[in-house]
């Protein structure tokens, strides 16, 4: 028979998401596609003598996940030279990693520390001082970059990035500097993040062997947490095609493990319009394969439109010429069918580029061409209606679970209760899909995102949203499988377990639908299918895990300390107690230290136990 299954997956507990049966005990797959969903008994009357069948023991399982907005390709190229805090409970355990990594770690290169966490994950509740990050490095180049807003730097990377009293200040940044002038070795982004992208594209690359290696193990990674897709954004200093090739690469030799749909993101102030000319005579959406395709142009159309998120800045003001030059872009874009997506914190900023959308549309009819905004935390209602109108959609990120309480600090409890507004969206049928924005701000980890969504919480675990704007299990995980695949224009083939869909299933290490919330953030996949072939399998499933490839270099983090932290790896680590700080209390605390650090960043300060 032609649909002769090659797998079976039975006695499983499958969330579906198919709102015709949306539970089932067994699926079978067949040609990369799931051709039966029912109970054990009606699927298993497909078996012939040459399918696979596999006992899920009643575990939990659920659609492949999707991130709809991941730095997936850029991230790869790096993982292996990357030191991840995602996740790691204490500082002293932060900096005892970080003093193992750098004696390790051979000249030239960097201990990079880059995004994923926040100081209210550790159970010091603070960051790590200047004089700690060269004790524990003071030979060695260390890079810690601090969400969106600074980075820190010992003394060495001082010296690697010719860092000097006589340095300037580049555009969009400030090295901080001590009472004789010499950079402390704290960055600040102000009123953007240039200084923190440029200053980390001086450390040494990988070689294209190793960045292979990397992205394999980051895709690895991917799947250890149930992820098999992502929507690529592009990113700053990410070109194409040539930071591509790595990624085409391994597509042609089949080792990819997540489907990536990515974005064109252009990278020269000024000359966008060029960029995206040129693009769309290359190529076009759609271009590539289930594994491996075009998706759009974004996040990044025009750098005057960039309203870079910063919550311990005001907002930015966005520039005159941001309308034309955004126009000129999203005409050319509309003309040539090209979805595109475009960064949107700000509810001004986002009125802004409604207006554009608007008169473009009227120009050249969108006409249900696929377009949305990332982020939008403060966007209103009247706001929501127009990108209603305009067949829009908007992808969620967990950013606030990493900067919830900075928003608290600067915008109150009641504008962070619906910051972003998840349930109108919902209610007035904006398509909406969740993800991540990894890897420098946010983590990675979507389990992190779902308690986000679900609990309403950051990851230090400050109450952002009511009830009223959280999400039920259901609807959160449905928002990251089959709510993600509308924003690559792929939602008739993933995000359900349904025949005809692409048999992409994560089967999960605790039941997501009945643990504490708590125990969510947790959760990790131990089988996860790809078009029906194992790419990650753990525990009672460890016989279907393909080899696992070796981490080069052989110095890498990743070999020693994996990616995001894992509990049951570190059992023994004694919780520490502290109080809490609060951002507006650092402030206090730096104003009475003679208010040598602008601004409520806390770097060197301990916790919030001092008197004052």
């Amino acid at each position: 028979m032609s649909n002769a299954p090659e797998l079976i997956l039975r006695n499983g507990r499958i969330a579906t998401l198919d709102t015709h049966k949306p539970f089932a005990q067994a699926v079978a797959i067949a040609g990369g596609r799931f051709v039966a969903v029912g109970d054990d008994a009606e699927v298993m009357r497909l078996k012939t003598d040459a399918t696979k069948v596999v006992d899920l023991q009643g575990r939990t399982a659920v659609p492949g996940l999707n991130d709809s907005h991941l730095h997936l390709i850029r991230g790869g190229l790096n993982y292996n030279m990357e030191l991840r805090w995602d996740g790691v409970p204490s500082l002293a355990d932060a900096l005892r990693m970080l003093k193992e990594q750098a004696r390790r770690t051979p000249p030239p290169q960097w201990v990079r520390v880059v995004g994923g966490w926040n100081e209210f994950q550790f159970a010091e509740r603070r960051l790590p001082t200047l004089a700690e990050i060269n004790a524990a490095a003071p030979e060695t180049p260390v890079f810690i970059l601090h969400l969106y807003d600074s980075a820190l730097l010992n003394a060495a990377a001082l010296r690697a990035c010719g860092y000097t009293k006589d340095t300037p200040n580049p555009p969009g940044g400030e090295i901080q500097r001590g009472k004789n002038g010499e950079p402390t070795g704290l960055l600040i982004a102000r009123p953007n993040a240039s200084i923190l992208y440029s200053t980390l594209a001086k450390g040494p690359k990988l070689p294209p062997e190793f960045q292979e290696n990397s992205t394999r193990h980051f895709m690895r990674e991917m799947n250890r947490l149930g992820i098999t897709s992502a929507i690529d954004a592009g990113g700053g200093f990410q070109n194409y095609p040539e930071d591509y090739q790595v990624v085409d690469a391994l597509h042609k030799k089949g080792e990819m493990t997540v489907r990536i749909a990515y974005n064109l993101f252009t990278q020269r102030p000024k000359h966008e319009f060029d960029d995206f000319s040129k693009w769309v005579a290359m190529t076009k959406p759609g271009a590539g394969d289930d594994l491996y395709r075009v998706n759009g142009a974004g996040e990044m159309l025009v750098f005057s439109a960039a309203d870079f998120e910063d919550f311990l800045e005001p907002r930015p003001d966005l520039p005159d010429t941001l309308e034309d030059e955004l126009h000129k872009v999203v005409k050319l874009l509309a003309e040539h069918r090209w979805p595109f997506r475009i960064h949107a914190t700000y509810n001004e900023s986002i009125t802004r580029f409604l207006d554009v959308f608007e008169r473009v549309d009227r120009e050249v009819p969108f006409d249900g061409l696929r377009w949305f905004f990332d982020h939008a935390e403060t966007i209103d209602e009247r706001n929501l209606e127009r990108v209603k109108a305009l067949q829009g959609g908007i992808a969620v990120q967990h950013r606030m679970a990493y900067q919830g309480e900075y928003f608290i600090d600067r915008y109150g409890a009641e504008a962070v209760a619906h910051s972003p507004p998840f349930k109108k969206m919902l209610a007035m049928g904006v398509p909406v899909g969740a993800g991540t924005d990894a890897t420098r701000v946010a983590s990675y980890n979507p389990w992190v995102a779902l308690y986000w969504l679900t609990a309403g919480k950051t990851v230090g675990g400050a109450t952002l949203y009511p009830e009223a704007n959280r999400l039920d299990r259901t609807e959160a995980l449905r928002r990251y499988t089959h709510g993600s695949a509308w924003f690559s224009g792929e939602e008739d083939s993933k995000g359900l377990v349904a025949p005809g869909y692409l048999a992409d299933l994560a089967v999960l290490s605790d039941d997501y639908f009945s643990v504490p919330e708590e125990q969510i953030k947790g959760i990790e996949s131990v089988l996860t299918i790809l078009g029906g072939r194992p790419v990650y399998a753990r525990d009672e499933f460890r016989d279907l895990d393909p080899p696992v490839l070796p981490v080069m270099p052989d110095w890498s983090p990743v070999k020693f300390y994996g990616g995001y932290y894992s509990a049951a790896a570190s059992s023994a680590v004694v919780q520490r107690a502290c109080c809490s700080p609060s951002p507006s209390r650092l402030h206090a605390w730096l104003h009475k230290l003679g208010g040598a650090f602008d601004g409520p960043r806390g770097f060197g300060l301990g916790c919030d136990c001092f008197a004052f």
